[in-house]
């Protein structure tokens, strides 16, 4: 047997050390690095055609028929959204989220699910006991569901006892920092732990058909904690976020090799667990008041679904040497450009007051689409001059002050006519290729100095 030999490893990034190090190199974190032992199992190899155990592998063409794997819906309609349809047999999908953000809540709501169409579900749990999740069903009124249950951080226990029993349609492990391998030297939640356990539970995952569905801790930065080759080995990566003290939760697919990338679901924390938001711009831009300013609706697209969204901007006198720039749900290294150019291309005088910009809702927001959105809204709440009532606004900037054209307006044009708004600030040569309703008022600019016309 190969002699163990000793090596230092960082719980952040998984990067490997010789010794010890008080700071990770590769990602900067310090005292994350700990000593772990690791078998010497790699030897040169010569006459592998001789070896005992050596099989010869199936090869087969694009061309050659087979069964194709198809989506089975969880009965969950945002999560089959952001799924890319539903749960695909022997996949494997890793859900990451801050804590108390609502992971184990939507995991056995999902369970709940999958068992009330009569298919096996097991819920593992390596953090609870099996009597506080009976606790949490039955205040989500899931209490007579026919959910299998177990609490256990064995993965050797857990394989075993699958294997014995018929295959279920879907495995939760709650969590994959929880579960651990005798073969492996060292505490559960270790990089080497989280990698090990991670194989052996999509390798029996892929050889079963069942669907393995993983939960992960996240770092303060809200990366997933463990290896970053964690998420290579999973089908979907999935992110829940949201405000802590705001009723919204967005799940958002970061990785999904079975559908789109980006999509989001929306949900809200209700006292009965998470329910599903089926229009979630119009409650995005609810609290939304006409003849505000500083505030701007900006419509958006996450994934393939458009999105409206209420963008706010503060801009207030300052008494420091360099004012604040403070924001919620956006770039800041972007609102930093958008201010720039707004000063120098412009004229706007913004260099000495303080900025502060907010998205509504607890969304986060990401595509370039939003600098004129947001661009409008610090310009309205520096004159104090409200946009037009029933306003929408998209449109990407770039350094000279020139307004884009971005992608999907057509489907961005759709879903502000359908929620009843009646004018649109786009970038110069948006053209609808749909005929819009009567009265639908669109304003074409072709750079921000125009932007000021714009507003009442």
């Amino acid at each position: 047997m190969a002699k163990p030999q000793i090596q230092y490893v960082c719980q952040s990034c998984g990067a490997v050390y010789a010794k010890w190090a008080g700071k990770c190199e590769d990602c900067g974190e310090w005292n994350s690095v700990v000593e772990e032992k690791s078998s010497a199992a790699f030897s040169k190899v010569s006459n592998i055609s001789g070896k005992k155990g050596v099989r010869e592998i199936e090869i087969t063409g694009l061309d050659k028929p087979t069964d194709l794997t198809s989506y089975a819906p969880t009965g969950i309609k945002e999560l089959d959204r952001v799924l890319g349809g539903g749960l695909v047999s022997g996949s494997g999908v890793l859900i990451g989220g801050d804590p108390g953000i609502g992971k184990s809540t939507l995991l056995l709501q999902l369970a709940a699910a999958i068992a009330s169409k009569g298919e096996a579900c097991l819920y593992i749990t390596g953090e609870e006991s099996v009597e506080q999740i009976k606790m949490r069903a039955t205040r989500l009124g899931l209490g007579k569901s026919p959910i299998a249950i177990a609490a256990a951080t064995s993965v050797k226990d857990i394989l075993h006892t699958m294997k014995k029993g018929s295959s279920p349609r879907a495995v939760i492990i709650d969590s994959i920092q929880t579960m651990y391998l005798d073969s492996v030297e060292s505490a559960p939640g270790t990089v080497s732990q989280v990698r090990s356990s991670a194989y052996e539970l999509i390798n029996f995952a892929k050889q079963s058909g069942a669907a393995m569905l993983l939960v992960g801790h996240v770092t303060k930065d809200g990366q997933i904690a463990g290896p970053k080759v964690l998420e290579h080995m999973v089908d979907t990566v999935l992110y829940f976020e949201g405000e802590r003290g705001h009723q919204f939760r967005i799940l958002r697919s970061v990785k999904n090799r079975f559908g789109p990338a980006n999509e989001i679901g929306v949900f809200e924390m209700t006292e009965k667990g998470l329910t599903e938001v089926e229009n979630p711009s119009a409650l995005f831009i609810s609290e939304s008041h006409g003849n505000v300013s500083g505030s701007s609706i900006f419509a958006g697209i996450e994934g393939t679904r458009p999105l409206l969204v209420e963008i706010q901007a503060l801009v207030a006198p300052s008494f420091l040497a360099t004012p604040r720039r403070a924001v919620v749900g956006w770039d800041i290294n972007r609102l930093a450009m958008i201010i720039a150019v707004l000063g120098t291309r412009a004229g706007a005088q913004i260099y000495d007051k303080e900025v502060y910009l907010n998205v509504a809702g607890g969304l986060r927001v990401t595509e370039p689409a939003a600098d004129l959105a947001v661009a409008a809204s610090i310009m309205s709440s520096l004159g104090n001059i409200p946009l037009p009532g029933q306003t929408v606004i998209f449109g990407e900037i770039g350094l000279s002050g020139e307004v884009r054209k971005v992608a999907h307006a057509d489907v961005r044009l759709k879903e502000a006519e359908k929620l009843g708004f009646s004018r649109a600030i786009v970038p110069m040569g948006t053209k609808p290729k749909y005929k819009t309703n009567n009265g639908f008022i669109l304003t074409e600019i072709n750079h921000i100095n125009r932007l000021k016309e714009c507003l009442v």
